[in-house]
């Protein structure tokens, strides 16, 4: 079973192709459940999601105010892990389009066989296409200093796309409670990971393409904030290892 938790901020014009996309591919979905977090939206995000018009087992929840893709995603883990079983794949990925639906077999396949956290890695012999200078930099230095601070053995430690057994993931609330994302921005993904790491979960990579021209409008990613975000979660990572 897969269940799929999407965050969403602004994205009327991309969250209907998405769906329509996941639409076109029910062995995916099949026998799960796609849950969008509408996180505060100013614009039609929620009508465009809503107007969807298919069998897709879509829920969206909404958000309010705008708080981040951390207390989305804490969001939305809370809803489904109330009720998914052990051994379900919950998939995570952006609202933009820009996740390569095409991958997401063998990284459900990687996760079936073993893994219980499967990235989709840009950097592990996949590829960044049509993304700007400033973020192909702070992915790859965020991942680096992840790397070297927490001796994380991942290559990729931000993206959104990943699949998670939703039992790690219930360890992860069950060792942190409320403390488990602590981060609301863009840093929250490599806080997930370096916890879930820590706890013994076996992480795998898979290499996808990263294309951003799919996206229509802006990404919603802030340069000064994430780095803020990534420094904090530095700073925490060196005083647990001291």
């Amino acid at each position: 079973m897969a269940i799929f938790v999407i965050p969403a901020f602004n994205e009327e014009r991309n969250v209907g192709r998405l769906l329509a996309d996941l639409e076109s591919r029910p062995g995916l979905w099949r026998d799960g459940r796609v849950v969008l977090v509408d996180d505060g939206s100013s614009d039609d995000t929620v009508a465009s999601a809503l107007a969807h018009d298919g069998e897709l087992p879509l829920e969206v929840l909404r958000q309010v105010p705008n708080q981040g893709p951390g207390r989305a995603f804490d969001r939305g883990f809370a809803h489904v892990l109330a009720s998914a079983p052990p051994d379900a794949l919950i998939v995570t990925l952006e609202s933009d389009t820009t996740s390569d639906l095409d991958a997401l077999e063998e990284m459900l396949a990687t996760a079936r066989s073993g893994a219980d956290v499967v990235l989709a890695s840009h950097h592990d012999q996949g590829e960044l296409v049509n993304v700007t200078a400033h973020r192909r930099f702070l992915s790859r230095a965020a991942a680096y200093a992840i790397r070297r601070i927490s001796r994380l053995d991942a290559k990729t430690v931000s993206s959104f796309f990943r699949v998670y057994r939703a039992s790690v993931l219930r360890s992860g609330y069950e060792r942190h409670g409320d403390d488990f994302i602590r981060e609301p921005g863009f840093a929250c993904k490599a806080e997930i990971l370096i916890k879930l790491d820590k706890r013994g979960a076996r992480i795998a990579e898979v290499p996808v393409s990263l294309d951003w021209s799919k996206r229509e409008g802006e990404s919603k990613l802030r340069v000064l904030p994430t780095v803020g975000g990534y420094a904090r979660l530095m700073m925490r990572s060196a005083r647990e290892r001291a």
